[in-house]
Parts: structure tokens; C-alpha cells; sequence
């Protein structure tokens, strides 16, 4: 392998799925202040809205998604911002 090839923070790093709880260990240079343990030892963390064991096409299982409630939640955002 060819020396200094991966940057110098190029490191482990936890992954977790916050929709179902579901950590795996990659290598990666993530910036994040976070850490968690994990297998017995500590790693910088970063979060993750979805995963291949929560997306819809990995695992088989449709969601229904509620764009209308979504849409809502915006505007309620919107209109507490414009004021």
C-alpha cells in the first residue's frame, strides 16, 4: 500500500441508525465531537436518520410517509421564524 495515502484523521468510527438503534464500526474522517462506546472501547459517533437496516429497499418493507404532516411541521417552522 502507498504510504500517506488516507488522510491524517482517517480513523474508526461508529455509525448509528437513529431511527432504529443499530450501530456498525467503518473507518472514516467524519468530523464529530460525539463519542460512544462500543465493544468495549470508545469511538467518535456520528448519527444517521437511515441505514441499510432501516431503508425501505434493503430491508422489504414499505413505509407509508406522511408528506401532508411534514408539510405542516414546515410551515409551523416557517411561520414561528418569520415573526
Amino acid at each position: 500500500m502507498k504510504k500517506d495515502l488516507h488522510p491524517a484523521n482517517y480513523r474508526p468510527v461508529v455509525f448509528k441508525d437513529m431511527s432504529n438503534g443499530d450501530m456498525f464500526l467503518s473507518r472514516s474522517t467524519c468530523k464529530t465531537s460525539e463519542t460512544i462506546e462500543f465493544e468495549g472501547e470508545t469511538y467518535p459517533l456520528v448519527k444517521l436518520e437511515i441505514s441499510n437496516t432501516s431503508h425501505p429497499f434493503y430491508t422489504g418493507k414499505s413505509k407509508l410517509v406522511d408528506t401532508a404532516g411534514r408539510v405542516d411541521k414546515f410551515m409551523s417552522r416557517y411561520a414561528k421564524s418569520r415573526k
